[in-house]
């Protein structure tokens, strides 16, 4: 108590004695400010109440209050600067593990995308970059390379591999049955497309897209900006890619298949090695500000 009350980077510290039962204990409350948030955690894991207690984080929308704005104050930095690392991780994991809601949404986003392809449709390539999940698992992956952890980027690296793969041959299938009722056939495929042509045919600006979606979709996770994060399901071609290729391989288009696997390459590995460098640059600005306001707390 002493320790949390003491930091003006904590405030509305409250404790009910004995009040807890799983696991038993004192039940304590207090608010913290975002760039002071790792600190008292890393604290509080030194204390051993990570292993003997528990403890869950929640956000504040609001504190409008002279005593809150006293202790923003107090703190270093700005609020969406600040890396909540242990919520982060948290939800990286929790990204990897592979719900059958997942492998759903990635299917029915991949099937929307064949379809995309097949009626040349830029609103459905649209609608399936936004129904497709990848990218938290992306994101996990960026992660565990970024913070060095095995399990957490092999976890991400096989869910992304078995999604997409049950995605891909699920719509092959889709696309076999659509193809022997006579709706679709080489032709879809072949035939010029001016709105979807470009899933196919990758460039420089595929890769240079896929760098800034990925930079972008990781600030906004951890900056807890997730309305940022439809603005870059919607800049990626990762989902439409994968329906290409499932339609191209159904309907046996060689020269397509190539161009793309080579769209959904690029987007999964540009994605990864942006969220990576964005995470450690992070780390870094931020070790280098409190350094700072450490040597100069005024």
């Amino acid at each position: 108590m002493d320790q949390l009350v003491g930091d003006a980077r904590v405030t509305n510290v409250v404790v009910l004695a004995g009040a807890a039962r799983r696991p038993a204990g004192d039940v304590v409350h207090c608010d913290v400010t975002r760039e002071a948030t790792s600190d008292i955690l890393a604290w509080l894991k030194e204390q051993g109440v990570y292993d003997d207690g528990s403890v869950a984080l929640s956000a504040v929308d609001a504190a409008p209050s002279r005593n809150a704005w006293e202790t923003e104050r107090a703190a270093p930095g700005a609020p969406d600067d600040a890396v909540v690392w242990d919520a982060v991780v948290d939800q990286a994991f929790a990204e990897t593990r592979g719900s059958w809601a997942f492998y759903a949404f990635l299917t029915l986003a991949t099937m929307i995308a064949a379809i995309a392809v097949v009626t040349d449709s830029a609103i459905l390539v649209v609608g399936a970059m936004v129904v497709g999940p990848e990218f938290g698992v992306i994101a996990a992956l960026a992660l565990g390379l970024a913070l060095h952890k095995t399990t957490l980027v092999s976890g991400a690296a096989v869910l992304l591999l078995k999604g997409f793969l049950v995605a891909i041959v699920l719509t092959v299938a889709a696309a076999l049955l659509a193809r022997a009722a006579g709706w679709i056939d080489v032709g879809n495929i072949t035939a010029a497309r001016p709105l979807t042509g470009f899933i196919w045919r990758p460039d420089k600006w595929s890769a240079v897209v896929a760098v800034l979606a990925g930079c972008a979709g990781v600030l906004s996770q951890t900056a807890g900006r997730a309305n940022a994060l439809v603005g870059v399901f919607i800049s990626v071609t990762t989902v439409p890619a994968a329906g290409d290729l499932a339609l191209s391989v159904a309907l046996w288009a060689p020269s397509h298949i190539g161009g793309s696997a080579a769209q959904l390459g690029i987007n999964l590995g540009g994605m990864t090695v942006a969220g990576v460098i964005t995470l450690l640059a992070q780390r870094a600005l931020w070790r280098l500000q409190a350094r700072s306001w450490s040597k100069n707390p005024s």
